[in-house]
Order: structure tokens, then sequence, then C-alpha cells
């Protein structure tokens, strides 16, 4: 065993021992001697060894003294201790083994025993670092890949949130506000100890990040209720009502074609229940009491409380201290009585760190819903090794859009598009990965052709989620763009592509544009599998699959404008 590169330090009073434990040790490591605890002290400050035999009884610092000095060292306390010693009883083998010595040396030693007895700990040593080491990098490891799913959830979750508010821009901010007023009133909980069983159980970052979701249903509720600025007629009310039965079964739909699904638990919950009052008169169940989960009923408290407190198309918002008295009054009919009171008392708090996201300024600014969901997308596309960003994305398409929309043969068909919800929608166009299972899209080897398959599933999956939602939407030009990008952006011109092996106009002009934009992204993004390419070889690789791969006329202008492209990229 070569252990020449390790250290050992030697204490003992007497020279002669030091003298035969040096010349016994000197072929296989470093060794260094100390007459003395002291002497020994000094050395540590400048040298670090593997190893120390250090003799127990020694004059003025034994050994035991000794040892108590390194073990309160947080830079000597790892160091292995062998003790040495011309007698032993079990009383004092106990003593320094609870003192932190990994062993004991008999004096006089045998040379071979001893550097067979080193040998041992040395190794032993080493394989207990590499373990720590292992364990650490599994660690990361594990925290990386469930941070890349948080992450990916919470994309999609936001996505789909943000097209709702795009819907119902008035209450614009709503999603954002509540969500903060929501981990406010958690935490609350969690400090006087009420509903601690049942919160402690929960993964309480995840059930905030699903609050985005408590009105998704309102996707399919029809433009003319969600924007009426006077108050809706009973009829038109017992219609917006059905909100939270439409929630409730978009998550179940979504939760059917997805292997990762546990996060959409809580979502399902608070999109179903967050209606219901605690004195039974509440929709859509009529629930009363704790019949209603304890997410629907905390988020009672800050919908109800974020909708007072902000502007309405039949209202202008209350007052902090109206909207209070409002709650108060509430108390035990609408609300858990228990968590009211809570609110109530910490409603300064409320007040104090009221939540103010950026104002949209309406349907027509919708482009700004997409930028700020910027760094919520871009998980997206890192977790799924399209690093680059959304906002690159977001430039060539939008570069891409420019040029098609003065171009003779396009400028009809793009010009009449709304060139924002474009944009918007294009962050779902890999919705479907939610379906492909953690350890394939993070493989950092070139996939083999059975997880290919299952990776190629992912248009067919977004295509199934944009449908299900679609099923209950009214206005369907809202999803007509995340519908075409989704389903068709990774068709081929020559029909070879999927997941319904489309040719040529067959398939949709959004998925032959985004078909460009993706693998022009992804050919100079930095990949586990690859380094990214010039922008020259990414164009040169474009052209080459010109009318295989990608509609020839659409290639044609890329090329024209390819150095727009490039400018783009900085």
């Amino acid at each position: 065993m070569n252990n020449k590169n390790d250290t050992i330090i030697i204490v003992d009073d007497n020279i002669t021992n030091l003298t035969i434990a040096r010349n016994n040790l000197a072929d296989s490591y470093d060794v260094f001697t100390a007459p003395s605890g002291k002497k020994l002290l000094q050395i540590l400050e400048k040298v670090t060894p593997a190893l120390i035999l250090l003799d127990i009884e020694m004059p003025e610092m034994d050994g035991y003294e000794v040892i108590k000095i390194l073990k309160e060292s947080q830079r000597t306390s790892n160091i292995p201790v062998i003790f040495l010693t011309a007698k032993i009883d079990p009383q004092s083998e106990v003593k320094g083994l609870n003192l932190g010595a990994v062993d004991y040396i008999t004096k006089p030693f045998s040379g071979e025993l001893l550097i067979k007895r080193i040998d041992l700990h040395i190794l032993f040593e080493k394989q207990k670092k590499e373990l720590l080491k292992y364990n650490l990098d599994l660690e990361k490891e594990v925290s990386k890949k469930t941070k890349t799913i948080m992450e990916l959830q919470s994309a999609i979750l936001k996505t789909v949130a943000e097209l709702v508010e795009y819907r119902d821009s008035i209450t614009g901010g709503h999603i954002e506000r509540t969500q903060h007023y929501l981990s406010l009133l958690v935490d609350f909980l969690l400090e006087r100890d009420v509903y601690v069983n049942e919160l402690s159980s929960w993964d309480i970052n995840l059930f905030i990040m699903s609050s985005q979701l408590h009105d998704v249903g309102k996707i399919s509720i029809k433009d003319d209720l969600l924007m009426k600025p006077a108050k809706l007629t009973d009829e038109e009310f017992a219609e917006m009502k059905k909100h939270t039965i439409f929630g409730a079964d978009i998550i179940k739909r979504i939760e059917e074609n997805t292997t990762e699904n546990e996060f959409l638990y809580y979502a399902e919950a608070l999109a179903v229940s967050h209606h219901e009052k605690w004195d039974g008169t509440g929709y859509p169940f009529g629930l009363k009491g704790s019949e209603i989960p304890l997410q629907g009923r905390l988020m009672a408290i800050v919908d109800v409380y974020d909708a007072l407190t902000n502007d309405r198309p039949y209202k202008k918002a209350f007052t902090h201290e109206e909207s209070i008295e409002i709650l108060r009054q509430g108390k035990g009919t609408h609300f858990d009585p228990v968590i009211c009171e809570i609110f109530l008392e910490h409603e300064q708090e409320f007040k104090n760190r009221v939540y103010t996201p950026a104002v949209r300024n309406g349907r027509q600014q919708s482009l700004n819903v997409a930028l700020t969901l910027e760094k919520t997308v871009d998980s997206i596309l890192n977790a799924h090794g399209s690093s680059g960003g959304i906002e690159k994305i977001r430039r060539h398409l939008n570069l891409f859009l420019e040029v098609l929309s003065n171009h003779e043969n396009y400028k009809n068909e793009v010009s009449g598009w709304n060139i924002d919800l474009f944009l918007l929608s294009a962050q779902l166009h890999d919705v479907g990965k939610i379906a492909v299972k953690d350890d394939i899209l993070n493989k950092t080897e070139q996939l083999t052709n059975e997880e290919f398959e299952k990776v190629k599933s992912h248009a067919g999956f977004g295509l199934n989620i944009i449908n299900q939602i679609k099923e209950n939407v009214d206005h369907g030009s809202l999803l007509h763009h995340a519908e075409a990008l989704t389903g068709s952006h990774h068709e081929k011109w020559d029909g070879t592509g999927y997941p319904l092996g489309l040719k040529g106009k067959e398939i949709p002009l959004q998925g032959r544009i985004m078909a460009i934009i993706d693998v022009y992204d992804a050919l100079v993004s930095d990949r586990p599998h690859r380094e990214k390419k010039t922008h020259s070889e990414a164009v040169a690789i474009i052209k080459n699959c010109s009318g295989t791969h990608f509609d020839p006329e659409l290639v044609d202008i890329f090329l024209e404008h390819e150095k727009e492209f490039e400018k783009a990229e900085i």
C-alpha cells in the first residue's frame, strides 16, 4: 500500500520510541516526530496529518489532555488519533475511546504490526471521506433534481394562471397578491400552533405554488361575464359559480396525463373549495365547517381580502379598515372562525406588508405579462436543457414574426395574429414534458431509442392538456396558438416528425415557425451532452435541413435575416 503522500505525526517523550516508530514508517509515510503535546500543537499549526500516534503517559500534558484539545478545535477534530501506551486496562481504554481515540497500540510495538494498523486506519479514513463526499454529492444532485421539478411545476402552473389573468385583466395581480397573503397567513397559523398537525404534513411551498390555479376555471367563463362593468344577474352569477367545477375538472384532466402529478393535489382542493362558506351557504357543494378542505378555508380569506381591497368592474376598492370590518362580520359564517381570528389579529401586518405587483394596463399590454413570466418559463427551458432563456426565445420569435408580417406571402395571416398572445402561448409549447419522467429529461448522456420515444410523447401529452382545457373554453382563440405550437413544433416538412407525422403545409404555420426558432436556440445553447455551436454552424445546419426538417420558404426568409438573429443573440 503506497501512502507516501500521507503524513503521520508521532508524539512520545521517549526518543527511542520516536526513532523506532519513525524508522518503521518512513518508507511508507512522511513522518514528523514530537517529544511533547506542546510541540505537537506547534507542528499542527503548519501541518495537517492523516493520523497522529499519541503517547498517553507524558510529563506536563498527558495524551488525554492533548486529545481533548485536538477534539475541541474544528481544524483538528477529525484527525484520527491512535494512543500509544506501555500498559492497558479496560478503564483506560474506554476513557481514551470516549475522548475520541480510534485505537490503542501497546508498547513496545512490532514494526510490521504498527504499519498494518496504521494502513488500516488510513484506508478507513479515506473511505469515510469518500463516502461523505459521495453523500454530499448525492444530496446536491437530489436537491438539484428536486429544484428542477419544482421549477418546472411552478412554470407550468404560473403560465396557465397567467393565461387566466390575461382574460380576466381587471383582476390583474390577484394571483401574485393572494400567494403572498396566503404565505403570511400560513406562517401566522404555524406560529400559533393552529391546525399544525395538518399543516406540518403539507409541502407548504408546493401549496403556495399551487394556489396560482385556484381560479383556473375562469378560463371557461365568457368574456362578457368576466369583464361585466356592473353587478351580475342571478343567472349570470350562477354561470360564474361554475368556474370552481370547471377548475377542478381541468386539473383532474391534467393529472390523468402526467406521471408527476402530486403537485396538483393542492391545486384541485383550492380550485373547487375556495368559495365554500363555513355556515354551508357557499358553492359549489355547500360544504360546511371542517367538511371544507383546509386549503379552501385558507384561500377563502385571502381571496376575499384581495377582492375587497382592489377595484372591481362593479365597485371601487374598499379601504383596508373597511375590508377588515367585512371580514370580521363574516367570521363564523363565511370564514373559519379560528383562521379568521388569526387574520384579524395580524391585520396590520397584512396592511403594512401589502404586495403590489407590476401594474398591468389591460389586455393591450399583455406583452408585459409575457415579460413577467421570463424567469419562470426560463425554468422550463433550463429544466429540459434549453439553456439560453425565454428572453432569447422571445426575441427570436418576435424578430421572425416582424419579418413575416412584412413578407408578401405571410403578412395577411401573421398580421391577423395577436402577437402578444402568440408570445405568451409559446411559453406552453413544451408543457407536455411534465408527463415525461425526470431521469429522462435530465439525462446527461445521449438518450436510447426507447428513452427518445418517451420524450417524443411530450408533444402528444401537451396537445391533450391544451385540448382538454379548451373543451371548457368558450373563446377557443385564447388557446389557438398554444394548441398549434404545442402539437406541431416537432413536425417536419418531409413528414418524418411527430406526433402526427404531418407534412408540408399540413403543419400549422405556428409550428413551422417555432420549429426553426426552437432548433436554432437549441443549437446555439449548451446542452448536457454537447457544447453550443456558433451562429454560423447553427445557420449551416438549418440551411442543410431546408425542405426536410423545415419549411424551405421560411428557411430562405430566416437566412435572409440571419445576421439580425445573430445580433439578437447578444
